[in-house]
């Protein structure tokens, strides 16, 4: 995860446009389901909040534009409080992985 930077999203291929809807139909049907009980998939943060909170960081490294139930989602995530400690901590973070090593196998 890079939370330092930003990206656009001008080039999303197929695929990772269909990954991206994919997430934002499963985060559209627990809010639709859930929403009257809080702001999180099930109401309440769970664990299925933290699992989706680095997702929610790469969304918004790379800029994705989602609808607004999902945005609605991302934005409780990206807010929460040990959310944020932990975007600072990791823009204090000094190491870089120089890009010709992030795919090296």
């Amino acid at each position: 995860m890079d939370c330092r930077s930003r990206y656009s999203t001008d080039r999303v291929t197929p695929s990772v446009q269909k990954d991206i809807d994919r997430i934002s139909q499963i985060w559209r049907d627990c809010r639709q389901q859930y929403r009257q009980q809080g702001s999180f998939l099930f109401g309440n943060f769970t664990i299925a909040d933290a699992m989706y909170a680095p997702v929610v960081s790469r969304f918004v490294t790379y800029n994705v534009k989602l609808d607004s139930e999902a945005q609605t989602y991302a934005d409780a995530i990206w807010t929460l409080p040990l959310m944020q400690e932990w975007v600072e901590a990791a823009t204090q973070e000094l190491e870089v992985i120089p890009p010709d090593l992030l795919f090296a196998v």
